[in-house]
């Protein structure tokens, strides 16, 4: 007898570090939900990585199965193409009633939605003209140390904030009304791509008093004048101005970043309770992984960029819980893991055959085995080629002027210094080697330098371990360097 096809959660925040979990031995992380989910029901992937380190390419590269090189969605304005594939619209043409809330950031704004979900939700209120453009007096003063830091802290009424703060909100309540009217004939997906815990680092009572400062775990510094690491990285850092908040200051500001953790982990438990008051919770799989990771004060910078690999930006949290009739040991599996991997993981927990060649690997045998491996290395890219100025993120004309929050990113981006050259990060178990074209390349042992400070690119005691890794990155080159449509045109 054919088992009906499951219920589908893509809970999806945006710019959650791989490393604030709880049930993986960070003592500050208040996530209880999935904690208890992954003690019991889910199996959490710890070294499970994106493949680029910013929103929109690691959407498309999520949502299709491809590397960003492979079609060119390298930059936030590079979205996902009408004939491109994309999950949602997989599902939708395979029966499943698709609901979307939230960012969208993979698709062109004035695309045909309906392609993809039958549901693009709007909150009663316009949650998405709530969320706007927020003012900068929450900022402080241009000439204070933390003007780019990005630290709101404590949001309460009248803060500037508030619209920004609530945005989440809507969306998890648009998402549990519709788990309550599930259709009867047809499985359902939702896809919660959430704002939270995208900076501005700020978040409201009660979650904003949850986290022990105390029990932070060190923050990374970054070595003298940052030698060894890449170009954009010091360029951030001495734009943004931050080296001189002090520590209690920073603890602050990461440890407001947890709080919306907490936060996001708290409505993620409450759409797991709306699957259990309508009934189908055994018979949903639920997903729950970010885009990107964030640097959090690592490196004494603020946020991310598009071009750097740090474990803190290319690292996230990737949790599966499958439907109770599939076999499954919950806990946690250090296989390497990348996101294209999901795509997989559902096409084949849905038995569809993908009409196009992308690169994943189901994630399924290693939900009923523990010791698996997967992948013997993952990979991140991003960055551009000298001239390619239509790369550049130009469109973001708000943002191009000293004192715009992202200006101290978007200005390196824009230089044709070595800067945003582009890059690609090579990541075993063990070794990181990152190749780039304009400037020094970076390779670490992270089982020596686990915060990746010593760059060992030049160390003749590790040659070995360098050429290995590049070939390894030429044989990943090749085997994905372009895909050829399943459907050949008409010759005759």
């Amino acid at each position: 007898m054919k088992k009906k096809q499951p219920h589908i959660i893509i809970f999806n925040p945006d710019q959650w570090r791989g490393d604030v979990m709880g049930h993986l031995g960070n003592e500050a992380a208040v996530t209880p939900n999935l904690d208890e989910l992954v003690k019991n029901e889910a199996v959490s992937f710890e070294k499970a990585f994106c493949q680029n380190p910013v929103c929109t390419p690691s959407r498309c590269s999520f949502m299709s199965g491809w590397y960003p090189h492979v079609k060119g969605n390298r930059t936030i304005f590079h979205m996902m193409q009408e004939d491109d594939p994309v999950l949602l619209r997989t599902l939708k043409q395979n029966g499943y009633f698709v609901w979307w809330g939230g960012k969208n950031d993979l698709i062109p704004q004035d695309a045909n939605f309906d392609d993809y979900c039958d549901v693009k939700y709007t909150p009663p209120q316009d949650g998405s003209k709530k969320m706007g453009v927020f003012d900068d007096e929450w900022r402080g003063e241009p000439e204070q140390p933390g003007y780019y830091s990005f630290y709101a802290g404590k949001v309460e009424e009248s803060h500037g904030l508030e619209g920004y703060v609530n945005h989440d909100w809507d969306f998890i309540n648009g998402a549990i009304e519709q788990i309550k009217n599930a259709p009867d004939d047809k499985p359902m997906c939702i896809y919660l791509p959430l704002m939270y815990p995208h900076p501005p680092y700020a978040v409201e009572e009660p979650w904003f008093s949850m986290i022990d400062r105390e029990k932070l775990p060190d923050r990374v510094k970054p070595p003298k004048d940052f030698q060894g690491k890449p170009s954009m990285l010091k360029g951030i850092a001495e734009i943004q101005n931050l080296e001189n908040l002090s520590e209690e200051q920073w603890d602050e500001l990461r440890a407001t970043y947890y709080a919306m953790c907490a936060r996001v982990d708290h409505q993620f438990g409450l759409v797991m309770d709306a699957l259990k008051d309508a009934g189908i919770y055994d018979d949903t799989a639920v997903f729950f992984f970010s885009d990107h990771g964030d640097y959090t004060g690592d490196f004494n910078i603020a946020e991310k960029n598009q071009n750097t690999f740090e474990d803190s930006l290319t690292r996230v949290p990737f949790i599966v819980k499958p439907p109770s009739y599939l076999d499954m040991k919950p806990g946690r599996r250090e296989a390497l893991v990348e996101l294209i991997d999901f795509p997989a993981t559902v096409e084949d927990m849905l038995n569809i055959e993908p009409e196009h060649t992308h690169f994943g690997r189901s994630l399924l045998p290693l939900l009923a085995e523990e010791d698996l491996e997967h992948r013997e290395a993952v990979f991140s890219e991003g960055g551009r080629l000298k001239g390619e100025t239509h790369c550049m993120e130009l469109e973001a004309t708000d943002q191009q002027k000293p004192g715009a929050l992202y200006y101290p990113r978007l200005k390196l981006q824009r230089s044709e210094g070595p800067e945003h050259t582009k890059a690609i990060m090579c990541r075993t178990k063990r070794y990181k080697y990152v190749r780039r074209l304009y400037e020094e390349d970076e390779l670490y042992d992270l089982q020596a330098d686990p915060n990746e400070v010593h760059n060992r690119i030049n160390d003749p005691d590790v040659s070995d371990i360098l050429l290995d890794l590049k070939e390894r990155m030429l044989t990943f080159q090749l085997e994905t360097s372009d895909v050829v449509r399943h459907k050949p045109d008409l010759r005759f």
